[in-house]
């Protein structure tokens, strides 16, 4: 099996990732009260949404992803106060 073939019972399929992925995006690129470190984590952020739903919803990886970019937008935050 090849790569793209064992990434895709994981990640789903990249046409159906990348469809949802970018609905999510266009919605989060609208918003003009966010910096660049917000916009590129939620980008990231939807990414792995999008795997999740076309993908493997039970593989951890898509989860810790998640709360990895919301970490680090949440740890520059608070050296911001």
């Amino acid at each position: 099996m090849n790569v793209l073939e064992e990434r895709a019972k994981t990640h789903g399929q990249f046409c159906d990732v990348a469809r949802s992925a970018q609905v999510i995006k266009s919605e989060i690129n609208r918003a003009d009260h966010l910096d660049f470190t917000q916009i590129e984590a939620l980008d990231m952020i939807a990414s792995k949404i999008a795997r999740i739903l076309h993908g493997n919803p039970n593989e951890p990886d898509h989860w810790l992803d998640i709360e990895g970019y919301a970490r680090l937008v949440r740890l520059e935050l608070e050296d911001k106060t």
